[in-house]
Parts: C-alpha cells; sequence; structure tokens
C-alpha cells in the first residue's frame, strides 16, 4: 500500500476501522473487487489501508464530498459487500465520515 496522492482540501475521509473473524471465504477477492469499483465511482479520490497480524485493520477511503459517499454506500455490489462483512468477515466494525479542512506531509525523497 502507499499513501494517497490527494487534492488541496477541502475533501471528505471515511474512515472504516474493522476487527476481522477467522471467515475467509471470498475476503480477499471481495476487497479486491469493491477497492476497483470504488475506483470508478464520481468523487472517488483515493483510500489507504493497513491491517495487522490480529486482524485489526483501518481503511480510509477519501471523496471530493458527501454525495459521492453516500451514492457509494448505496452500490448494489457494495451492499452486497456490507452483508457480508456483517455476517462472515468482521467481528465488530466503526465508520467515521470526516471533512479534512487542511492536509500536510512529508516526503523525505522530496527534500
Amino acid at each position: 500500500m502507499r499513501i494517497s496522492s490527494l487534492p488541496d482540501p477541502p475533501y471528505y475521509m471515511v474512515s472504516f476501522t474493522s476487527q476481522r473473524t477467522d471467515v475467509d471465504d471470498g475476503y480477499g477477492e471481495m476487497g479486491h473487487a469493491m477497492t476497483e469499483l470504488a475506483s470508478r465511482q464520481p468523487g472517488y479520490l483515493g483510500f489507504e489501508s493497513a491491517r495487522g497480524a490480529d486482524g485489526f485493520g483501518i481503511l480510509i477511503s477519501y471523496w471530493k464530498d458527501e454525495a459521492s459517499i453516500r451514492a457509494w454506500k448505496s452500490v448494489v455490489d457494495h451492499v452486497e459487500a456490507q452483508r457480508r462483512g456483517r455476517k462472515d468477515w468482521y467481528s465488530r466494525y466503526e465508520i467515521r465520515v470526516a471533512l479534512v479542512q487542511r492536509a500536510y506531509g512529508f516526503d523525505f525523497a522530496k527534500q
């Protein structure tokens, strides 16, 4: 994974913090499919994710506006992924939506 290149704020981020179960049953394939599908949605800007060996993970997706986030939440294949997540893949998750008003960083390679 890499750090996403994003436009200057403002934009929105959706934080999906989760704890995995031991059930795999198509999890990786669904994750790849959702990443590809999300990237084709209007208003999508990028994502970053990490998952520890203990199953704890954080995925942050970035969006142009709240309307884009709501539209993504209702995409039929994404709705199915949500259903499977609650049924099989996650013992717990939290979703948080935030407006990014300021962003800055450091890149050693660009010094």
